[in-house]
């Protein structure tokens, strides 16, 4: 819906202005409903809330229990959910140990390193088992690691990093898993967090072509912790090349060992699994934040472990004879759940890929998915956009075919999805277009991928068991087909949430719960709706559209516009590749809105092109919304896993400090884009104003996802 120019439109503080257009239905092939592992009906009868919590017991029965559970869902202490309670059982068992019998010669992961000149390898489940439990006593004996211990690993996308967390969950010890792009600063707060005293690296890896001297990052990281009061007392240095070392960085003597080295010591040793209580910690996963102490997100055993092999089987829909590729990186939780841990656990073979999705070329991805006869493929929106935009035909060059394709970690615009499904799916896959977090574990909006049609930009309704509403900021619904929004939330518990924050319960409370809970004193699961912190639009099918991060809006002339709206609209331009929406500090308006777009092959910047940008934002949204600048830009900054930093593009635009940038994996496009922005405005006549204490702070927090 487009507004009218001088259209006055009362929209409150708690809203966000939605004039999305509903998108058109696309239906599953029969092929896929046909062999699909959910494709009758009454499963989500079987899931619908009369059932709930007892329906989840479908999901449970996936694993292989010690000890059967006595109570489904205990609410006696909420918001602390406890779930499978009684019940006991391994991760490592149930990932591993129980597929030997009959896929022992089965690939469990297979590993495609960056270099195409480097042989792909292939990890049989029985090589898994042997290589699980020799790094389990390894941790065990030369660590003096015991149960409940935690371990920070700061690895790249090696199999070693699925290695060393399943010798972690078969002993009962607790791995947190940092990014491997992160710095080692970032690594030693989330090593004094969790107070590990071992820290699991690896000397080098590749990216973009290059070797990284990643165990540089080690000494950083081993610094910072120290100087929050945790000292580690061993690195464990994995080598990425085989008896070479691949850093500059010496080995400090006495803490640093070659895991190579050691290993030899343990060869052909077994180490029983633990068996674990369902609701005992297995991991954690911090949160990125730009301030503050980081978020510990502990996730449990049990319950943890339930769900992502229950969305795996029916959302992924995987099979035994699957080759499964979820091109996404294990330091995330996408890779946690949906690379090792969920795959794994229902025994399918799972792809790992070291490096970028570009190199050399774009039409890397689609060669890997060719070789190996990858029939499902899972990855974020930023590379799809990124692979649209580098190499639009590539995907018809090559003869794979997937049954099924995944977006995860941030809305897709409609124009994307529709060249993903038309482009790289070739018209023959179901799109499942899922909206989670970090703290969820699992899946909590998706289509069932043969029973529920996808709309592109819509993740869908809730996921089995889980029953989404969304409020205003007074605790009342906001009716589906109303076309306002609000902030979603989950009204249930279900089994993959986090079950508190790292030595910060308070915080657990304060941030998911606090804001909407009816009833303090209440165990009734009613009273503790999850606050999930995005804002979001229920259509009247009772489809989602998730806008992003409540803190991602711009609010203009009191019309609060979602930045992913504006974005949306911006990428219906056909020569837009990227589109990045900020917030300028204006004194008649409060705030106004300027676009960075990026720009496909091909085509050069011009003002038509900022004129169609425009145009679009007009069309598709209203003139209220449209961007008193156009900015095309060579490129956006970006981190290292491709997210687009909107808070540096936010300070450039308001001449203000964006901050530290030497952790991007671009850094040197911020001062060309400085440049050229600063240099037109100047030209303009417009010139910096002195920013107040709290505009400052608004720029700085623009785009956080903490």
């Amino acid at each position: 819906m487009a507004l009218e120019e001088g259209t006055e439109v009362s929209v409150s503080e708690a809203q966000i202005a939605v004039h999305w257009r509903e998108e058109e239905y696309y239906a599953p092939p029969a092929k896929f409903i046909g062999q699909a592992n959910a494709s009758d009906p009454s499963i989500l009868a079987r899931f619908a809330e009369d059932n709930f919590p007892e329906c989840f017991k479908e999901y449970a029965d996936l694993l292989t229990w010690d000890t059967y559970w006595h109570t489904t869902l205990d609410t006696s202490d909420p918001p602390f959910w406890k779930w499978f309670v009684g019940g006991r059982l391994n991760a490592s068992y149930n990932c591993v140990d129980r597929h030997l019998a009959a896929n022992r010669n089965k690939a469990a992961l297979i590993w495609v390193p960056e270099p195409e000149e480097e042989e792909t390898r292939a990890v049989t489940y029985q090589e898994l088992h042997r290589r699980v439990n020799e790094f389990a006593a390894l941790l065990q004996d030369f660590c003096g690691l015991q149960t409940g211990d935690r371990v920070t690993f700061h690895l790249p996308m090696t199999p070693e990093l699925p290695i060393a967390m399943l010798a972690c969950a078969r002993l009962g010890i607790i791995h947190s898993q940092v990014f491997g792009g992160f710095s080692g600063t970032a690594c030693g707060g989330r090593i004094a967090d969790s107070g590990s005293r071992v820290l699991v690296t690896m000397d080098g890896y590749y990216r973009n072509g290059e070797l990284v001297d990643h165990k540089a990052k080690a000494d950083e990281a081993v610094s910072a912790a120290r100087e929050q009061g945790q000292e580690v007392d061993k690195v464990l240095v994995w080598r990425r090349h085989h008896g070479r070392y691949s850093s500059r960085t010496p080995m400090v003597e006495g803490r640093d060992f070659f895991v190579d080295e050691v290993l030899p010591r343990y060869r052909g040793r077994s180490v029983e699994p633990v068996s674990m209580p369902a609701e005992a910690p297995l991991f954690l996963m911090y949160t990125s934040g730009t301030t503050g102490r980081p978020k510990g997100c502990q996730h449990s055993t049990g319950g943890y472990l339930a769900y992502v092999a229950g969305t795996s089987r029916y959302y992924q829909d995987i099979h035994p004879e699957d080759t499964y590729w979820c091109f996404a990186d294990i330091g995330w939780i996408t890779g946690h759940s949906y690379i090792v841990y969920g795959p794994l656990a229902l025994g399918a073979t799972s792809v790992m890929y070291e490096g970028v999705p570009t190199y050399p070329d774009a039409g890397r991805p689609w060669r890997i998915a060719e070789d190996l006869g990858v029939t499902i493929f899972h990855t974020a929106p930023t590379t799809v956009r990124m692979l649209r935009k580098t190499g639009p035909d590539e995907p018809a060059k090559y003869g794979y075919h997937f049954k099924h394709m995944t977006t995860v970690g941030e809305p897709i615009e409609p124009e994307v999805w529709r060249w993903y499904h038309q482009t790289v799916g070739k018209g023959e896959a179901v799109i499942v277009d899922t909206w989670w977090q970090t703290e969820t574990g699992g899946f909590l909006g998706s289509t069932l991928p043969a029973l529920q049609p996808m709309k592109p930009g819509s993740c869908g309704p809730g996921v089995l068991g889980v029953y989404p509403t969304v409020l205003d900021e007074d605790g009342n619904v906001v009716e589906a087909g109303s076309g306002k929004a609000g902030n979603i939330c989950i009204r249930n518990p279900w089994p993959g949430i986090f079950q508190t924050i790292w030595g910060q319960p308070e915080r657990f409370v304060d941030t998911y719960y606090r804001k909407y809970c009816r009833d303090e004193k209440s165990t009734d699961w009613h009273d503790w709706p999850y606050f999930a912190g995005d804002g979001a639009v229920e259509a009247a099918d009772g489809y989602f559209r998730i806008l992003g991060r409540i803190d991602d809006v711009i609010n203009v002339a009191g019309h609060r516009l979602g930045t992913k709206e504006l974005e949306s609209a911006v990428l219906t331009v056909e020569e837009v590749a990227e589109a990045a929406a900020v917030p300028v500090m204006d004194e008649l308006r409060g705030r106004v809105v300027e676009m960075y777009v990026s720009l496909k092959p091909g085509y050069t910047a011009s003002t038509e092109i900022e004129q169609k940008v425009a145009g679009a934002i007009d069309s598709e949204i209203g003139k209220i919304a449209r961007p008193k600048n156009v900015w095309i830009v060579a490129d956006m900054p970006k981190t290292r896993s491709g997210k687009i930093m909107r808070r540096v593009i936010a300070g450039i635009s308001n001449f203000a400090d964006v901050g530290d940038v030497s952790t991007l994996a671009n850094p040197e496009i911020v001062e060309d884009i400085r440049h050229h922005v600063h240099s037109r405005k100047v030209e303009s006549g417009e010139l910096p104003r002195e920013l107040t204490a709290e505009e400052l702070a608004e720029i700085k927090a623009f785009g956080r996802t903490d």
